[in-house]
């Protein structure tokens, strides 16, 4: 495969892969759910059926075939759907066929933190360069103090000349590189 990929918020790419931001309520949090392989697009058409606020992050790579040139799409955090809603409602997910489960602790779904899935849906809003990167816990902690990813915090590495903000989110233990200027992060304590 050549190209490169980008990682994008579907749910503003695709309305028809998403519901409408304002069924995004204060009283409901962010759950990740999985979902059987290969079952994201069908997750994501019968969750805008159903009215619940989600996302799929994924990346677009431009393929070269014998002869023309494709994009295809794959997800940054396979088989993983994030959903807006009350844990009241979790069974109006559940039922789906193909949703497998949530990411759960101790028996109930794990709320995850807000600043994650903002710092996520900034990048994939503001069209920031990504690609699915190993999950990582050790590592420089840094900032982002300038840019559309301000505030962000994650792991700084290198590839190459390049660095990138390594966010993991540590619910589903899956993590996602994003490429950023070295200038505009900050070491955290």
């Amino acid at each position: 495969m050549a190209g490169t990929a980008q990682l994008y918020w579907q749910a503003e790419r695709e309305n028809t892969h998403a519901a409408p931001l304002a069924l995004i309520t204060p009283e409901c949090f962010w759950y990740a759910a999985y979902t059987c392989p290969r079952h994201e697009k069908a997750v994501a058409r019968q969750l805008q059926e159903r009215e619940i606020g989600m996302f799929f992050a994924a990346l677009s790579q431009r393929t070269k075939m014998e002869r023309s040139a494709q994009r295809t799409e794959f997800g940054a955090l396979p088989r993983i759907r994030f959903c807006s809603l009350d844990v009241r409602d979790r069974l109006r997910v559940l039922q789906l066929p193909s949703v497998v489960k949530f990411v759960s602790f101790n028996g109930s779904p794990a709320a995850l933190p807000e600043n994650e899935i903002h710092v996520l849906r900034n990048g994939l809003a503001n069209g920031v360069y990504a690609r699915s990167h190993p999950y990582l816990k050790v590592g420089r902690r840094v900032r982002v103090a300038h840019g559309p990813l301000s505030g962000a915090q994650g792991i700084l590495v290198r590839r190459k000349d390049n660095c990138r903000l390594v966010i993991s989110i540590d619910a589903i233990m899956r993590s996602v590189a994003l490429e950023i200027d070295e200038a505009d992060v900050e070491l955290i304590g």
